[in-house]
């Protein structure tokens, strides 16, 4: 099976419960709840998405004919960097939404190269066995099939997807992460607001748009 990703690059993950950690991001193209394309945004089911997953144009990005192949790709983004004894390089597999494409082979690959695999979903398709770190965001207006993982990542506010629809499942971890966009100040306070009402829920927010970082 080939992969189609829209870029591979190196950074540290801004955001969630791995915030700072030096991370291999893998970003697939292509979406089940909005095309990407700005004409389209009014009739998607999500429509307040700032990633750009179209098309294999970003750094690193491009078609891979297997899953070796784009492993191997991954592996050599990550380069020489080393670290400490036990500790394994992440990969996490973002979109876009990523389980489209992640499947039992690729993941194997990753492992094989000695990497810990994390995905950032929507939670509206099943995980494959094998994903080292469960990432759901929730989105309003879409069925959710994934009810257990390691962090439930809840962009707030929407109306429709309260944070309080979300508690009953079996999640590690809840974050709640300010919308980005023109109300980002309100929408921040709001999001603090609530977290310190509901202890439950612990403030992310996206430190690599503040650091200017990809």
């Amino acid at each position: 099976m080939g992969y189609v990703v829209k870029e591979v690059f190196a950074t540290l993950q801004g955001e969630g419960a791995h915030v700072g950690r030096t991370a291999v991001f893998c970003r697939f193209s292509g979406c089940n709840l909005w095309t990407g394309r700005d004409e389209h945004r009014g009739s998607a089911t999500c429509r307040f998405c700032d990633t750009d997953f179209v098309g294999t144009d970003g750094p690193g990005g491009g078609h891979f004919t297997g899953a070796g192949v784009l492993a191997d790709h991954v592996a050599a983004t990550w380069g020489r960097r080393p670290l400490p004894p036990g500790e394994r390089p992440l990969v996490v597999c973002t979109g876009g939404e990523p389980l489209l494409q992640l499947d039992g082979p690729l993941i194997d690959a990753l492992h094989q190269r000695g990497f810990e695999v994390a995905i950032e979903t929507n939670g509206t398709r099943p995980v494959p066995p094998g994903v080292d770190w469960v990432c759901v965001s929730p989105k309003a207006g879409a069925e959710l099939v994934v009810h257990s993982g390691h962090e439930l990542k809840l962009v707030f506010p929407q109306p429709g997807a309260e944070p309080e629809r979300f508690e009953h499942l079996d999640f590690a971890r809840f974050s709640l992460q300010p919308m980005d966009g023109p109300d980002v100040t309100a929408n921040t306070d709001a999001a603090v607001a609530y977290c310190l009402a509901h202890p439950r829920w612990r403030l992310s927010l996206q430190t690599h748009k503040l650091l200017g970082i990809p």
